[in-house]
């Protein structure tokens, strides 16, 4: 029998009732991790996710709470320690994608973007980590994306947001490190996932400028999330991995 290289830990995906958190959620559960579903409206959708990884055989909870508001987080992460048993590792996925003109942008939907993607992670890490520490280490995992590396139209603020995450995270890495936490940003390109309206349609012609020639899957991202949360990740802390098929090099 293989053994499972997540079996005994604890994570927390937010964001995780459809596309890269789904999948995220679903190769944590599936290398052995007890895994909270995390959503903020769409409770069918949570709950649906953590059936299906326990129909597979795994093991998963669903909690609808907003990342945001600092009450619910503490909550949240107070449930997942009494049912589980602590956290270990806590997948930051959450974030708002708006499209909107800078000159047309208000203060209010400058903060809420910011709210979700920045403070969000701060929340959940401050909650998560006295648990990590008291367990002998953790992993933290939060999604950027590629538009506030290269640039892109109308989104400011979501550029903004994920430049603060990636900041944070190298804070994190640094100062977290003698705890046995890591601390890791992942980056995707153009993933095929369903855009929510407020996202606007995907840029034509984008797949022409990659390299590789497609866009990525939610799997792939999947993957080198389960890669940083399990022990072969565990020499690798303060880095930004891109996984976008070549259209960004990290120069």
């Amino acid at each position: 029998m293989v053994s499972k290289q997540l079996s005994g830990k604890i994570a927390l995906v937010t964001g995780a009732g459809q596309n890269i958190g789904r999948a995220i959620a679903h190769s944590l559960a599936a290398d052995g991790a007890f895994v909270m579903v995390n959503g903020r409206g769409n409770s069918s959708a949570v709950e649906s996710v953590a059936a299906e990884i326990n129909d597979a055989g795994g093991t998963a909870i669903s909690h609808l709470a907003d990342i945001s508001d600092e009450g619910a987080v503490e909550e949240m992460v107070a449930r997942l320690a009494a049912e589980a048993g602590g956290v270990d590792i806590v997948v930051s996925n959450a974030g708002l994608r708006r499209q909107t003109p800078f000159v047309e942008m208000s203060f209010a939907e400058w903060l809420e973007i910011l709210s979700v993607a920045l403070d969000g992670a701060f929340l959940l890490t401050r909650q998560a980590v006295p648990h990590m520490q008291a367990r002998g280490g953790g992993a933290f995992i939060g999604l950027s994306g590629i538009s506030n590396h290269i640039g892109a139209k109308e989104r400011a603020h979501v550029n903004a947001s994920k430049a603060g995450l990636e900041g944070f995270v190298r804070g994190l890495a640094m100062e977290l490190a003698a705890d046995n936490i890591t601390a890791n940003i992942v980056a995707p390109g153009a993933i095929d996932t369903v855009r929510g309206a407020a996202a606007g349609a995907r840029p034509p012609g984008v797949h022409d400028k990659i390299p590789l020639g497609r866009a990525g899957t939610v799997d792939e991202i999947a993957a080198m999330v389960r890669h940083l949360a399990g022990p072969q990740g565990g020499y690798i802390t303060g880095q930004c991995i891109h996984i976008n098929g070549g259209i960004y090099l990290g120069h």
